[in-house]
């Protein structure tokens, strides 16, 4: 029997986790059976509990496929000489992904798995290990700032970084509930809110 490659594992595996997004999304995660992900993706039983042995393990690993593509773009930003323009940067991806009509499953996933993460302990620990690698970026990117003179010494990046990431959840749960959202109207506000947090009036930018 020839050998499964590591390519054709990783495709069975991102076949299986879609279908199962797919079916969280519809029915979220007490009403979905592994028995409805099989159905959906078009795997046998067996093959799926070869990747995955329980559905908790399947909740797990949608929510670190979604951590480690946030993890790149925390890195994008903070591979910015300019600290505004990696803040800016963060600003603007996630703000789009806000009515992406793609991200959709995944914006209803996410929401269901903040509840699912008060119950289950590897949910909340994925979840917050997700937010931590958020914060991190935006704290760094602040202190850069703060180091080279740009931004307000008396600022507190963390807090400053919590704020942010609370106000994306609290627009992500709103998009979720089906609010239409003027992104451009959000972004020039939190826009203005970053520059009055930031910066003196001497030393004031645009953030973009």
């Amino acid at each position: 029997m020839p050998k499964i490659t590591d390519a054709k594992r990783e495709s069975r595996r991102l076949q299986i986790l879609d279908a199962a997004l797919r079916c969280f999304s519809r029915d979220g995660f007490h009403n979905t059976t592994t028995a409805d992900i099989v159905r959906e993706s078009g795997v046998s039983q067996g093959t799926l509990y070869l990747y995955f042995k329980t559905k908790d393990d399947i909740i797990v690993a949608l929510a670190d496929d979604r951590h480690q593509g946030d993890a790149y773009i925390n890195a994008l930003a903070q591979s910015e000489q300019d600290p505004l323009q990696g803040l800016a940067l963060l600003i603007q991806i996630y703000g789009h992904s806000l009515n992406d009509p793609r991200r959709t499953d995944m914006r209803r996933v996410g929401v269901q798995g903040w509840g699912e993460a008060l119950r289950n302990p590897a949910v909340r620990a994925s979840s917050v290990a997700g937010m931590t690698t958020v914060r991190e970026a935006i704290i760094d990117l602040i202190k850069r700032g703060q180091k080279a003179g740009e931004f307000r010494a008396d600022v507190n990046p963390e807090a400053a970084a919590r704020v942010l990431i609370a106000t994306f959840q609290g627009l992500t749960l709103q998009t979720t509930l089906g609010e239409r959202l003027d992104l451009e109207s959000i972004g020039t506000l939190l826009g203005n809110m970053i520059r009055q947090t930031l910066f003196d009036d001497a030393n004031q930018r645009v953030v973009s």
